[in-house]
C-alpha cells in the first residue's frame, strides 16, 4: 500500500481534541487519500474543517471502519473500549487518546520520541498516553540515557482544556462573573477554578493519590521501559486555558551537571530548551500554546542529593499532549509499513 492510498478515520472529530487531531493531520500533510469525520449521532451531519474545505460528520457506528487503515479515536473510553475491536476486526489500526487500553499489556503505549520501537510489535490498537505523562518523559527521555534516572518526583499545573470544552466554558464563564461580582457557577469541577488551584485532577483513589497522579506514575514506567524508575506525582488544575506545566525533581544513578542537561535536552528530539535565568527566560503555558515542542528550562542541580536535577516543563495538552502525538503516531505507522492487523478477533 502507498501512503497516497491511506485511509483515516478521526473518531470524535467534532470535540477540541478530535478538531485539533484534524487540524495536525492538515498542517504537517499526512498522506492521506481520504479523511473520514466520525462522531456520536448527535453530531452526525454536522461539519468540521479540513484542508480549506469541510467534512460532513459521520455516525460512528460498528460499520464504520470498513476500507479504513487507520483510525484516531478521541471519543471517551466508554467509546473506544466499544467501537476500537471493531475498527481492529475491520483490518483497521486504532491509535486511541483515552484511559481505555494504556495499561492494557496488548497495546503499547507510545511517544514517538521515546518508544517509537513498540510499534512494530502492536495487536491493532495503540494507546496515546496522558497528557502530562507525554511531555515529562520527553523530556525525562534524554537524561535516562545518558545518567539513568532512579526516581522522579513531579508537580504539575494542568489547563482547564485538560478538561474538554467544558472546563474552558467555566472559566471562562466564571472569570466573567466574578468581574460582574456575581457569585461564580460551579459544576465541571468541585469548587471554583478561576483565580484558583485545586490539587485535585481526576477520582480519589483508595491510597490518597488521584487517578491522574496514578497515569503518571505507571504510565512513566511503561513507556520508559524500565520498572526501576520511581515516580510520585501531585497534580493541580490551574485556572490557564491551554499548557500544562511541571516541575520535575529527577535523581540519576550517574552525576549529570546542569550544564551537561541543557546539552543533551537542547539536541533532544521534540524539545526546546528555553533557559536563561539571568534573562528571565524559562517556559510558561503561553509559550506553548499552539506549539509542537515540549519547552523545557529552569534546569539546575538539586543541592540537597548527589546526583540531582530541578527542571520546568511546558507543552501544550491538546497538541503535544493529544493530537500531535497521535497524529506522530500514524506517521510511524505508515512510514515503517505496520498498517494492517494481524488477529482481527484480538480485542472483541
Amino acid at each position: 500500500m502507498s501512503a497516497k492510498e491511506v485511509v483515516v478515520a478521526v473518531a470524535g472529530a467534532t470535540g477540541a481534541v478530535g478538531r485539533e487531531m484534524l487540524k495536525t493531520l492538515e498542517q504537517r500533510n499526512f498522506p492521506a487519500s481520504k479523511v473520514i469525520a466520525l462522531a456520536s449521532s448527535r453530531s452526525a451531519g454536522k461539519t468540521v474543517p479540513y484542508r480549506g474545505g469541510e467534512l460532513v460528520v459521520q455516525e460512528l457506528t460498528e460499520k464504520s471502519f470498513e476500507g479504513v487503515d487507520i483510525a484516531i479515536f478521541s471519543a471517551g473510553g466508554g467509546t473506544s473500549q466499544k467501537f476500537s475491536p471493531h475498527a481492529v476486526k475491520s483490518g483497521c489500526v486504532v491509535v486511541d487518546n483515552s484511559s481505555a487500553w494504556r495499561m492494557d499489556d496488548r497495546c503499547p503505549l507510545v511517544v514517538p520520541e521515546v518508544n517509537a520501537h513498540a510499534l512494530e510489535k502492536h495487536n491493532g490498537i495503540i494507546a496515546n498516553p496522558n497528557c502530562s505523562t507525554i511531555q515529562m518523559v520527553v523530556a525525562l527521555q534524554p537524561i535516562h540515557e545518558a545518567a539513568k534516572i532512579r526516581r522522579v518526583v513531579v508537580s504539575s499545573y494542568q489547563a482547564v482544556s485538560g478538561t474538554g470544552q467544558k472546563g474552558i466554558e467555566e472559566l471562562e464563564k466564571q472569570v466573567r462573573q466574578l468581574f460582574n461580582m456575581q457569585d461564580p457557577d460551579v459544576s465541571v469541577y468541585p469548587y471554583q477554578i478561576a483565580f484558583n488551584c485545586l490539587p485535585h485532577i481526576d477520582v480519589f483513589l483508595d491510597n490518597d493519590y488521584t487517578k491522574e497522579e496514578m497515569k503518571m506514575v505507571n504510565e512513566t514506567v511503561k513507556i520508559m521501559e524500565d520498572p526501576g524508575i520511581k515516580v510520585t506525582a501531585t497534580t493541580v488544575r490551574v485556572p490557564v486555558f491551554y499548557g500544562h506545566s511541571e516541575a520535575g525533581n529527577i535523581e540519576t544513578e550517574k552525576k549529570i551537571t546542569a550544564k551537561e542537561a541543557r546539552v543533551i535536552l537542547s539536541r533532544a528530539p521534540g524539545v526546546k530548551v528555553l533557559d536563561n535565568p539571568r534573562e528571565n527566560i524559562y517556559p510558561m503555558a503561553i509559550d506553548a500554546a499552539g506549539e509542537d515542542e515540549v519547552f523545557v528550562g529552569r534546569i539546575r542541580e538539586d543541592e540537597t542529593i548527589a546526583n540531582g536535577l530541578n527542571m520546568w516543563v511546558v507543552a501544550d495538552n491538546i497538541r503535544k499532549g493529544a493530537a500531535l502525538n497521535a497524529v506522530q503516531i500514524a506517521e510511524v505507522l505508515v512510514a515503517e509499513g505496520l498498517l494492517g492487523v494481524k488477529d482481527p478477533d484480538m480485542f472483541l
